[in-house]
């Protein structure tokens, strides 16, 4: 009898000393094993906010689509972290997404089951009956030329459209954003009550270049227990002024770059990019060449080439470090490369010296989706060599 006890409590010195207290991502199978060691091993109200803080991360913590890649993702997270660890980046990762959840508060999100059992149980609080979801847009905010965001508030709604009552849940709620078909953009936000503030789309997180005849189109997603609900707006109006355009680059120096392997033919020893007086043996700076073409000649050649995508002709016609390398500045989705064409209406110089120009040019730029802007810009010109190079570009307001 004694040895069948000291057996038994051995037996369950090795059980106990083999759950893992911290994540083993090696596969799905040692994945859900480990978490199940995990929470097992802590006081009810622990479990059930661990169970939620996986939830958070897997959701809102990750980028992938779907549930399998979303819970590889997550593998990969929290791969060798332990409770504390990870109750912590839950805190973080909802804090960074603007959801009203903490590790250290009450459960709130129903029962949270990151590998799929969304079976509905007696007292689960994402079991929410309704019968449509329901969306209020709004524009909001104004920053003098119109408005800077649009509010997005999805509502659960009954058989009459009326706003259905619930509290304590977690329904992951998905906003997309498109433009003639393309995904701009995917956010996430977790649906606690009936009174969720929804989603706060700024104009200046949308590229303005992804953007087709300033308008946009929605889909929010609402997942309960038993559910998803959805539903979608075409063709809302966003402010053009407000959207994501490229920074401007900032202006260059208009100091004149020299050749450092020029020489005077008539004086083979001296310093390059000087002069030497045959007659008195004087050495000085080199009057730098001055350029015989007008300025504005170059930034027209310039344009005409973008237009006709002769773009490796535009970029030697310039000398800008902020357009970067040929392939920066030929990319088809951030550089010129993305340009259908050019309709030039005005250039005219509006300076120039023996080293430098200002250039004033209005035109219209149409890119490959067939959005066309009308731009004014200032070239900035430097004379390298006796040509004149485009070595700044701002534009206008």
């Amino acid at each position: 009898m004694k040895k069948l006890s000291y057996l038994l409590m051995f037996s369950l010195l090795l059980f106990t000393a083999c759950k893992k207290d911290q994540v083993d991502a090696t596969n799905t199978k040692t994945l859900q094993s480990s978490i199940n060691d995990m929470t097992s091993s802590l006081p009810t109200i622990k479990q059930i906010k661990f169970n939620e803080a996986l939830y958070i991360l897997k959701t809102f913590g990750v980028e992938a689509d779907g549930d399998v890649a979303e819970l590889k993702a997550l593998g990969q997270l929290i791969n060798g972290k332990k409770v504390p660890e990870i109750l912590a980046m839950a805190d973080e990762v909802a804090q960074k997404n603007g959801i009203e959840w903490a590790s250290n508060a009450p459960p709130s999100l129903g029962e949270m089951n990151i590998f799929g059992d969304e079976k509905a149980k007696e007292s689960d609080p994402n079991d929410v009956r309704a019968n449509a979801l329901s969306i209020i847009t709004r524009p909001i905010g104004d920053d003098g030329t119109g408005a800077t965001s649009l509010q997005i508030i999805p509502r659960l709604v009954d058989n009459a459209g009326n706003p259905v009552s619930f509290t304590g849940a977690g329904l992951e709620t998905t906003l997309e954003v498109f433009s003639n078909g393309v995904k701009i953009s995917t956010s996430k936000n977790l649906m606690q009550d009936n009174n969720f503030k929804g989603f706060n789309l700024r104009y200046s997180s949308i590229p303005a270049a992804k953007v087709v005849d300033n308008k946009i189109d929605i889909t929010v997603s609402v997942k309960t227990t038993a559910k998803t609900f959805k539903m979608s707006k075409i063709g809302l109006d966003v402010n053009p002024s407000a959207l994501k355009v490229p920074e401007a680059p900032k202006l260059d120096s208009t100091a004149v770059l020299q050749d450092p392997s020029a020489v005077d033919p008539n004086n083979p020893g001296a310093t390059p990019g000087t002069v030497t007086d045959p007659a008195t043996g004087t050495t000085t700076p080199a009057a730098p060449k001055q350029p015989s073409a007008d300025p504005k000649t170059t930034v027209n050649k310039f344009l005409n080439n973008v237009s006709s995508q002769n773009l490796k002709a535009a970029f030697d016609a310039s000398n800008n470090p902020s357009w970067g390398s040929y392939e920066t500045f030929s990319n088809p989705n951030s550089g010129f490369g993305s340009v259908k064409n050019v309709s030039v209406k005005n250039i005219s110089t509006s300076g120039a010296n023996t080293n430098s120009a200002s250039v004033n040019a209005t035109y219209d730029v149409t890119d490959k989706n067939g959005r066309t802007t009308s731009l004014r810009a200032t070239f900035g010109l430097k004379n390298v060599n006796g040509e004149w190079k485009i070595s700044s570009y701002k534009i206008n307001p």
